[in-house]
């Protein structure tokens, strides 16, 4: 099942072509994205998915989102999908037409199922490779052109990466700063529980700042727990209690493999059992 929207309210056939061939987004991914999971007809973190998609739009020199619009057209797929079928909603602007004087951008909001790896990794867990993401954890405030921290459909090297870990025999990626810091997964933020905390990694080190990493924080923090935004070393990750990886989509999900090192069970299942659960109590 897909649903396919434009920004204007008109519903477009998922089958048919849509995008020109010249549209910026297609030919230099010169645009930006979000994607949403909804729940019983809930759209998760909506308010963060917005507010990071209006700061993509500021580093990337494009127009304000118009927010209501957005608001919209993301109601308007959500009513057209079962609200017993859990759906993965991406909404996307791009610059539009390569020359066009106008400067018309290209928005749409198309909503997929989600796949059943999805929902394998969110029960099983998922093995993890480190890789060097080739930059200092300071890039970001020396180079601000480079875009670290925007949402961008500009995904090549995350792509490549996930590839990568296939290839090593795992399903997922935590990057590396040159000194050896923790970055962020290709599609996800990093979570290490030790002795009642929760820590990720801060956006200055020029990752996305988690809307569902923010999300768990909060429901931990009423279930009692202590939550920190700091530095971690690579070398940090397997010593926790517990090591995991928060994405919109894939929700919290336990890492149980770390560079062909197995982590241990005990207290981790049990860590990640709680944890996901006051995250979803939210929104049941």
């Amino acid at each position: 099942m897909r649903v396919l929207a434009f920004l204007d309210g008109t519903f477009a056939d998922p089958d048919q072509a849509h995008i020109r061939v010249d549209d910026l987004g297609l030919v230099r991914g010169d645009g930006i994205f979000e994607t949403i999971l909804v729940t019983n007809g809930v759209p998760r973190e909506l308010d963060a998915h917005l507010d990071r998609f209006a700061r993509s739009a500021a580093k990337m020199d494009m127009a304000p989102p118009d927010r209501e619009a957005w608001e919209r057209v993301i109601r308007l797929v959500i009513d057209n999908w079962p609200t017993d079928v859990e759906l993965a909603l991406k909404i996307v602007l791009t610059r539009g037409i390569d020359g066009d004087p106008d400067e018309r951008p290209t928005a749409f909001a198309y909503g997929t199922e989600i796949a059943e790896s999805t929902k394998t990794a969110r029960r099983d867990g998922i093995g993890v490779v480190t890789l060097n993401r080739g930059f200092e954890a300071d890039l970001m405030e020396r180079a601000p052109w480079l875009l670290l921290g925007a949402k961008t459909l500009s995904y090549s090297v995350n792509m490549a990466a996930q590839r990568e870990a296939r290839r090593r025999g795992a399903e997922d990626v935590i990057f590396t700063s040159t000194e050896g810091y923790v970055l962020e997964g290709p599609t996800s933020n990093v979570v290490v529980a030790r002795g009642g905390t929760l820590y990720t990694p801060p956006p200055t080190n020029g990752i996305l700042p988690g809307t569902t990493q923010g999300d768990v924080f909060r429901a931990a923090e009423r279930a009692g727990w202590k939550t920190e935004v700091t530095q971690l070393k690579a070398d940090e990750l397997a010593a926790g209690d517990a090591l995991m990886l928060a994405s919109s989509v894939r929700k919290l999900t336990r890492v149980h493999t770390l560079d062909d090192v197995r982590l241990a069970d005990d207290p981790a299942v049990a860590i990640h059992a709680e944890l996901a659960k006051a995250y979803d109590a939210q929104y049941e």
